[in-house]
């Protein structure tokens, strides 16, 4: 794929409580945005908790892009997002993705 690509992830996390699925939930932020500014291609980061409350609503998303595929690819494999993935370790237990081209807005 070339021009820019969305990357967007959505977590369910483990947690018996509210506070352990609160601090969970700061936890997968704190970590994927402390990406921003380490991963060649990676041109945005934005991570969302959800506030709903919903049964079916899932706790976390990711909002990435990238400059094109490659970048998505390489980040998949980048020592960073390694180092995050080993750190959340199980405390993901469902994980929905979605990766689409996006339209360059050439100025």
């Amino acid at each position: 794929m070339s021009g820019p690509i969305k990357h967007i992830v959505m977590w369910r996390l483990r947690g018996e409580t509210a506070a352990e699925r609160s601090a969970a939930r700061s936890k997968v932020k704190t970590l994927f945005e402390g990406l921003r500014g380490r991963i060649d291609g990676l041109t945005h980061i934005e991570v969302g908790v959800d506030v709903s409350d919903v049964d079916y609503a899932c706790d976390v998303v990711l909002v990435s892009e990238f400059t094109d595929g490659a970048a998505l690819k390489a980040y998949a494999t980048h020592p960073e997002h390694l180092r995050v993935r080993e750190e959340l370790g199980d405390l993901r237990i469902g994980r929905f993705q979605v990766d689409y081209p996006t339209k360059e807005t050439g100025a």
